[in-house]
């Protein structure tokens, strides 16, 4: 299984950005998706995650009603839209996935597969 993750960049408090992750490889071994985070000098920080099939969402107390995870299945793709950003939210953020089907799990080790990260950040 191969994370491709893009979309990143530089943005003014308030501002709002998409991260994409493609999947590609052994697809049927991604049940569960996940968006993590790491600051400079923090352990690395859940963010929001998701089943394929849409019927779970979890986010972290601190994006939501921010930031909303979704999915295109046709395309193998998914995305976080990030909206009212902060300077807090400035990290490298990487796509995960986890080959179990359930629950959407928050914990950096119950996922297998993981992408280079892409880089976020907000000024204020």
């Amino acid at each position: 299984v191969q994370l491709q993750a893009y979309g990143g960049g530089l943005v003014q408090a308030g501002g709002s950005l998409r991260l994409s992750c493609a999947v590609s490889g052994r697809t049927f071994s991604t049940n569960i998706m996940g968006w993590f985070r790491q600051a400079p000098g923090k352990e690395r920080e859940f963010v929001a995650g998701m089943r394929w099939d849409g019927l779970t969402t979890i986010y972290a107390d601190s994006v939501k009603g921010r930031f909303t995870i979704s999915r295109d299945n046709s395309k193998k793709t998914v995305y976080l839209q990030m909206n009212s950003l902060k300077p807090e939210d400035t990290a490298v953020y990487y796509c995960a996935a986890d080959r179990a089907y359930y629950p959407v799990s928050s914990a950096v080790s119950d996922y297998e597969y993981w992408g280079q990260g892409t880089q976020v950040t907000v000024s204020s």
